[in-house]
């Protein structure tokens, strides 16, 4: 449910590949596609889109994601099936056109092989075994997935930042895409940390977003580009970072998603709260006994961070209010991860850098 209004789930492409591969060896090696053709999803739900078969031993699916904000919703994936004499049953699996290809380590397949991800490759093995054993067929069976446009799409993607070229990943643990999925992205994080770590990193570069790129790059020389990006779920990501055996991190962010650390906030989007602008006027408090009321009320009224920083410092207390902010957010994640070394960079766009340890 979001706003009243009953949400749909979606099926990965792990699913949609499966069902593909599973048709096309229905049609190759029985020579027709039952009706009632389905795969189970390891969610125990059956699975049965419409399809096209456009020549003998190719089926091709549309993905359906849901309510999903999913990039890869509507693709074709295309399952190309064809055999080989063997003196038995083997279903060897890779990518086509549009399929990613592995080149870092650290990922869920080795380097070299298709982005296929050991759930879906389960998923197209067993269906596909299946098929040869109703048509009693002994031999090799070669199992190209595709997907029309993968290359385009996969650069709205992490791909590009892990290492996988060329095309969209083939994925799914469940067989199902659940609506607006934070868990989802929080699994994004987790596999550029681990792969991070399996190159041998003990230190991380850490941000919230690209905001402020541009900024960073020019004045600092730190190209976000490089960085983790834990969006809002700085709590996880650097708990992650931690359980990966990371022993430094430098953390930049904007004033805007930042600050919210300093009051515990685990997850930084809207959603979960807004404490911006009583945690900047609270710290002013604090950190300046010569603060007016009349300053302190203007502070806590306003709307934005950008506004709030260029008011405190034409007021000369952005560097006290700062040193606050800066101590609390420590205190939050010194709670959160104890034994990593954290240090902060933190940033509006016009007041540039306005917090470091």
């Amino acid at each position: 449910m979001k706003n009243s209004k009953n949400l749909r789930y979606g099926f990965t492409t792990g699913s949609v590949a499966a069902f593909a591969a599973k048709a096309a060896a229905c049609d190759l090696l029985l020579g027709f596609i039952p009706k009632d053709i389905s795969v189970m999803t390891p969610k125990q739900i059956h699975y049965s889109p419409s399809y096209k078969n456009p020549q003998r031993g190719v089926v091709e699916v549309q993905k359906f994601a849901g309510d999903d904000p999913d990039v890869t919703d509507g693709m074709t994936i295309r399952a190309i099936v064809r055999v080989e004499p063997s003196s038995s049953v083997i279903v060897v699996i890779d990518g086509g056109k549009g399929v990613g290809r592995v080149t870092k380590p650290g990922l869920d397949q080795p380097v070299g092989n298709a982005a296929i991800n050991h759930v879906p490759r389960q998923m197209i093995t067993e269906n596909v075994l299946e098929v040869c054993k109703a048509a009693d067929f002994t031999g090799k069976i070669n199992v190209i997935i595709e997907a029309d446009g993968g290359e385009e799409i996969a650069k709205k993607t992490f791909n590009p930042r892990l290492g996988i070229v060329g095309g969209i990943s083939i994925l799914g643990t469940t067989g199902i895409v659940e609506p607006m999925s934070d868990a989802a992205l929080v699994d994004t994080i987790r596999v550029e940390i681990h792969q991070r770590s399996v190159l041998g990193e003990k230190k991380l570069l850490m941000a919230f977003g690209n905001y402020g790129q541009e900024f960073l790059l020019q004045d600092y020389g730190i190209d976000l580009d490089t960085a983790v990006m834990c969006s809002n779920f700085i709590k996880d990501a650097l708990t992650i970072a931690e359980e990966e055996g990371f022993i430094e991190i430098l953390l930049v962010g904007h004033l805007g998603k930042i600050v919210k650390v300093a009051g515990g906030f685990s997850n930084t989007h809207s959603k979960y709260g807004d404490c911006r602008m009583e945690l900047l006027t609270s710290a002013l408090l604090k950190s300046r006994a010569d603060c007016t009321i009349d300053d302190a009320r203007r502070l806590s009224q306003m709307n934005t961070t950008e506004e709030a920083a260029d008011f405190l410092a034409d007021k000369g207390y952005l560097s006290d209010v700062m040193s606050v902010i800066m101590s609390e957010i420590h205190d939050t994640i010194s709670r959160w991860i104890p034994d990593v070394e954290v240090h902060l960079m933190v940033y509006t766009v016009n007041q540039r850098l306005i917090g470091k340890d």
